[in-house]
């Protein structure tokens, strides 16, 4: 649980840099989804700065991933956003709402909850057909996202946010569908590919949510495409469940963790203002 925390501090911080670089990065022509916006934002040294503390939030939660069940290191990535309004709060001079810092005792509450409640991860290993179906997803989720890409405004967003929170998704549990690490063994596993594809579609599409359109509402698809479908996986075909006799906690918990996350969606987007000046009031998003 403390890798998943801090996973989730890592991505959080990093949503604040790559929401500025995004912004800060020339819009493309034509769909939503623009495969050389990524090219473009790694000019700009906020969004490399955000994509190394990925990387290290993405190691963490690999550690997390081979010991808590998929529905525990959900919650905990999506409270990732709690991380980013605080985040914002101090380094971007955005004022938090009393119901804010109120989503955010939610959130931590949530996970304390679901803490207490988990069990260890699953001993199912997965059916081959489980590893291909991955892939299938992973493979869906780029094609989805072109047309999401060709929708209006905030159901673009929308669309674009729940294609990178099922992409995000679809590497939590690869994860946990690759059980040899040599060589050979990830090569001839399916969900090795679903890891790769899954999570490089998730940043594209990511990324073009966070530079188009309304980020609140790419922020909350992103939430419910990285939580529900891995936990109902992971319960459903991996054998994850929790404590005897605390299965009502685990599932208060995460879904108050969940609900905190949506209501701290607004914090996906970042504000490309300069900040105010120490003498200023913080000027608040809407």
């Amino acid at each position: 649980m403390i890798c998943a925390l801090g996973s989730a501090v890592c991505f959080g911080t990093a949503s604040v840099l790559q929401a500025v670089a995004a912004r800060a990065t020339a819009p493309g022509t034509g769909s939503g989804v623009d495969a050389r916006l990524l090219l473009r934002a790694l000019r700009q040294w906020r969004y490399v700065a955000g994509l190394g503390l990925d990387g290290l939030g993405f190691l963490l939660e690999l550690v997390a991933l081979r010991s808590l069940p998929i529905y525990a290191v959900g919650a905990a990535l999506a409270a990732s956003l709690a991380v980013t309004a605080v985040v914002a709060a101090r380094a971007l001079r955005v004022r938090l709402s009393g119901v804010e810092w109120g989503a955010v005792a939610v959130v931590c509450g949530g996970l304390a909850m679901l803490g207490l409640a988990s069990g260890a991860e699953g001993d199912r290993t997965g059916s081959t057909a489980l590893r291909v179906g991955v892939l299938c997803v992973a493979v869906a989720v780029p094609v989805a996202g072109a047309l999401a890409g060709r929708l209006p405004g905030r159901a673009r967003a929308a669309a674009l946010g729940l294609g990178s929170g099922i992409g995000f998704g679809v590497v939590e549990v690869a994860v946990r569908l690759i059980d040899g690490l040599t060589p050979a063994a990830l090569l001839a596993n399916p969900a090795s590919y679903a890891l790769l594809v899954g999570g490089g579609a998730a940043f594209l599409l990511l990324t073009s949510a966070l530079q188009r359109g309304s980020v609140t509402a790419a922020t909350a698809g992103m939430v419910i495409g990285e939580t529900v479908g891995p936990a109902l996986a992971g319960v459903a075909w991996l054998g994850d469940r929790t404590r005897a006799g605390l299965t009502p906690l685990a599932i208060a918990g995460f879904l108050l963790a969940i609900l905190g996350a949506l209501a701290l969606a607004r914090f996906g987007e970042a504000p490309t203002e300069p900040a105010a000046a120490p003498s200023e009031e913080p000027r608040t998003t809407t």
